[in-house]
């Protein structure tokens, strides 16, 4: 059984939901990585999205853009990506660990090469922002014969028709991006949301989490009445922006957003689903 799988099943037993940040890898140095990232599980984290640094962010705001910059300063390639992975992985073998980038990288490296690379560090699940289902057979086929969860993205754009091709072709979780325009860009409509996610599950086998304009602990709670995971990105992010300079000072407002997104995700009234 993959990482992912028993972990939302793990949840689903308990009645809860998964709370999935996201860090840009290398932000605001490579050395202060994997210790947020292990801080990160500390405060109630469930599974961690790791962002691999590319130079034309296209999905991404100006906070998790300015991210990339910072790690690109110190070059963290998708090979140093990997190797702080592999880092982490010497004390964590049970949190599932999500790369989220670009297809660039990845074409260069190789589908087979990179997924074998990425198997060995101990990835669990892949989303390449700008590559559709239609054009990922062959990603695909690297990634799941290497037991990774390829990961896809839907949006409130999303036709009918082409979310049927989506859930077929998505493992490990559906990413539902619950607004129009880039991250951190506006503040999610709950309602529509819901309207959306009624209509994913009725294709959907596998869990739905929903990120892009989730801020705060109350935005946090709200959807995790709806959805199976909630994944917050730009606040992260934020808090490591504005302690750059100092690692421990942000992993501590890392560690209290967390928190208190976690605290609201599991009160009573977060766990009484409305979808």
């Amino acid at each position: 059984m993959s990482r992912l799988k028993a972990c939302f099943d793990g949840l689903k037993a308990q009645d809860r939901r998964a709370l999935i940040p996201y860090m840009t890898a290398g932000d605001p140095h490579p050395d202060a990585t994997v210790p947020l990232m292990r801080a990160m599980v500390a405060a109630g984290a469930d599974i961690i999205e790791l962002g691999v640094p590319f130079s034309d962010p296209m999905a991404d705001g100006p906070v998790i853009q300015a991210a990339c910059e910072r790690a690109l300063k110190h070059d963290v390639s998708l090979r140093r990506v990997l190797e702080l992975v592999q880092d982490f992985r010497a004390r964590d073998r049970e949190t599932p660990v999500v790369l989220m980038g670009y297809l660039n990288p990845i074409e260069i490296l190789g589908y087979e090469p990179f997924a074998d690379a990425a198997a060995k560090a101990g990835v669990d699940g892949v989303l390449t922002v700008d590559l559709p289902p239609e054009e990922a057979s062959e990603l695909a086929a690297a990634l799941v014969a290497a037991n990774i969860d390829p990961i896809f993205l839907l949006a409130p754009t999303t036709t009918s028709a082409r979310t049927k091709t989506i859930c077929a072709a998505a493992k490990g979780f559906i990413y539902y991006v619950s607004l129009k325009g880039v991250t951190g860009a506006a503040t999610l409509d709950v309602v529509a949301a819901e309207r959306k996610l009624t209509e994913i599950r009725a294709c959907a086998t596998i869990p739905i989490g929903v990120g892009f304009g989730i801020k705060d602990a109350a935005v946090a709670a709200r959807m995790a009445k709806i959805a199976d995971a909630v994944v917050v990105g730009s606040a992260v992010v934020e808090c490591i922006a504005t302690n750059a300079g100092d690692f421990k000072a942000a992993e501590a407002k890392v560690v209290t957003l967390l928190r208190e997104m976690r605290e609201a995700m599991d009160s009573r009234g977060a766990n009484a689903r409305v979808a």
